[in-house]
């Protein structure tokens, strides 16, 4: 009856001690051999099944600390244990230590995200695909200011106002608290757009994590950050910047084998919700959902419970927005379809091989990158080839179409940076170098591109807005004679000025001998601005202009009395319409402009 509770006491003295637990296989042997397996003693049953034996009753009945201290000068020295470590570094506490870990790396790595990202903000002051940067804000801007320019996107209802009616609740909510200054509307929309980049790019990090390793998933963390072109995109009002985000965030839900964040109706909502925005991010999830719906076994219930109530609540909710600001019933996706893809009429501007991608569209969006893009495709596991799919399909699909542009493709370049952290990772004597080549390579285009190119367009832009402290606002008059969509209108301005641009709508009539406004206009500068401006009273106060376009009209000019009041940098690589420089004209009249 004693040898239970000697064996208790024999334990607890050795925890309370910090002795090592002995090994019951270990110990057995040499507890029968030190007794002799004397007459009282009975069989123990370690946990591992081998047979020891408890104590004889001299040593059941002795103290303890002398118990415990006889039996460990009767083991033979190789069969002494180490001490025992504290439990938090067991292996069940490595695993806690572990998963605290986890925890809070993403919680770092997003606070690093979220500053970089704000950074980037502020370091991307170019103009990039003008039209586009520009257009969503303008809506906005109308939506809740009652004046604004709506492109012919809109008047022909080929885009709709889901993704506008967020840039127009931040402007509201200024409006409400005061606070609609210019630098305001300018920035807010900026700064949200790179707080939902930053998110994206800890959600990347964690699909990789749960993928393969802590270890990978930094290394893709570190190709996304520093990626030249997402740095130039990322943090702008483009719609394509907004389909690459709820892209990485589906991916983040999309059911990967060996991934634990699958979830079915989340990553199919967030799809819908991009393709609402802008309906070609149906592209790269096409063989994603395909796939997905091959390897689901209970198919019906995919299409039934998840597919058909995400399909209808998403294009519902467009539906009823649209209806809400069109005053009818418009169908915005089917009409983006009919226009770029069955009548092709982005052809009108501009078009390029069916190579143009292959050759310089990817390559140029993954710049340092590419090979390293390459080098991870070679060495990825099969399991990675359902991240390769979409980068080849939706290239591909591209290619059959003749307008073409590097945005176009950038919601791919996330499954690229997958590619291009696992080879970085399995680099091993040269990771370091290559990370080093990595940052530095692409920080010169990133900062060349976000501050010195092209960024004329966007700060001629200070310049127009010093009219709106003008005492005869009421009479100034700009006019920006320049390729269409080269500035932003009124979400930069954010005063009712007269301001007037160069239209260039596609032919949407199907007239054979249908030319643009900027199109005859450029055929022949001076003839069309005698012609247009044949009275003085219908003359702009100001005129903004390439210097390319100066010596073809400096005759118009001169007779009409503009001088030069202002030239501001817009490029080192001009081009066609496109000059280096722009030239703010002002006409020489009784006004205190500026």
């Amino acid at each position: 009856a004693a040898a239970p509770s000697c064996r208790h006491a024999w334990e607890g003295h050795a925890r309370r001690r910090g002795a090592a637990r002995l090994r019951p296989a270990a110990l057995a042997p040499h507890l029968n051999a030190a007794h002799g397996g004397a007459p009282g003693s009975r069989s123990l049953q370690a946990p591992d099944g081998s047979a020891g034996a408890v104590p004889p009753p001299a040593l059941a009945h002795a103290p303890a600390g002398e118990a415990a201290g006889a039996l460990w000068a009767q083991m033979p020295e190789a069969v002494r244990l180490r001490k025992r470590r504290s439990v938090l570094y067991g292996s069940a506490g490595r695993a806690a230590a572990q998963r605290g870990a986890g925890a809070a790396a993403p919680a770092s790595l997003l606070a690093l995200a979220l500053a970089l990202r704000t950074l980037n903000c502020f370091l991307v002051q170019t103009s990039f695909v003008p039209d586009e940067y520009w257009q969503s804000l303008e809506v906005a801007h109308r939506m809740v200011f009652n004046y604004g320019y709506l492109t012919w996107e809109w008047t022909s209802s080929l885009r709709g106002y889901s993704y506008p009616l967020i840039f127009a609740s931040m402007y509201k909510a200024l409006q409400l608290l005061a606070k609609d200054n210019v630098q305001l509307l300018i920035w807010v929309p900026r700064i949200a757009q790179a707080m939902l980049a930053a998110f994206a790019d800890v959600q990347l990090y964690s699909l990789v994590q749960h993928l393969e390793n802590s270890e990978t998933a930094k290394f893709v963390f570190f190709c996304q950050l520093c990626s030249w072109f997402t740095w130039y995109s990322c943090t702008r009002t483009l719609t394509n910047t907004m389909e690459t985000i709820l892209t990485i965030f589906a991916l983040s839900y999309y059911p990967i084998k060996g991934s634990k964040m699958g979830n079915s109706c989340k990553y199919l909502a967030l799809v819908a919700l991009a393709i609402v925005i802008r309906p070609t991010a149906v592209i790269p999830w096409i063989p994603l959902v395909f796939s997905h719906f091959l390897q689901e076994q209970r198919k019906a219930d995919l299409i039934l419970h998840t597919c058909i109530p995400v399909g209808l609540v998403t294009v519902g909710t467009s539906l009823i927005i649209d209806r809400v600001f069109f005053g009818e019933w418009v169908l915005v996706q089917l009409n983006f379809l009919k226009f770029n893809v069955l009548q092709n009429l982005g052809t009108f501007y501009g078009s390029h091989p069916w190579h143009w991608y292959f050759t310089q569209g990817l390559p140029v969006i993954l710049g340092p990158h590419l090979p390293f893009f390459i080098h991870g495709c070679a060495l990825a596991p099969r399991r990675y080839h359902i991240f390769l799919l979409p980068v080849l399909w939706t290239v591909l699909v591209y290619s059959t179409l003749s307008h073409k542009e590097f945005r176009f493709i950038y919601p791919i370049l996330p499954f690229c940076m997958i590619f291009c952290g696992y080879s970085l990772k399995h680099l091993k004597a040269w990771k370091k170098t290559a990370a080093s080549f990595l940052l530095l390579s692409n920080l010169v285009p990133a900062l060349y591109t976000g501050l010195v190119h092209q960024r004329g367009t966007l700060d001629v832009m200070s310049h127009i807005q010093q009219l709106c402290s003008n005492s005869q606002q009421s009479q100034a008059f700009v006019f920006i004679l320049m390729p269409c969509h080269s500035t932003p209108f009124y979400s930069h301005v954010h005063c009712p000025l007269k301001m007037r641009f160069l239209q260039c709508p596609p032919n949407l009539t199907g007239n054979e001998s249908y030319v643009d406004e900027a199109d005859v206009f450029y055929s022949n500068p001076l003839g069309w601005l005698n012609k247009e401006f044949y009275n003085d009273t219908l003359l702009p106060s100001h005129l903004i202009l390439f210097n390319v376009l100066e010596q073809e009209i400096s005759s118009f000019l001169a007779l009409r009395g503009y001088e030069k009041t202002a030239t501001v940098f817009h490029t080192h690589v001009p081009q066609g319409r496109v000059g280096s420089h722009i030239s703010i004209y002002r006409r020489k009249i009784e006004m205190n402009y500026p």
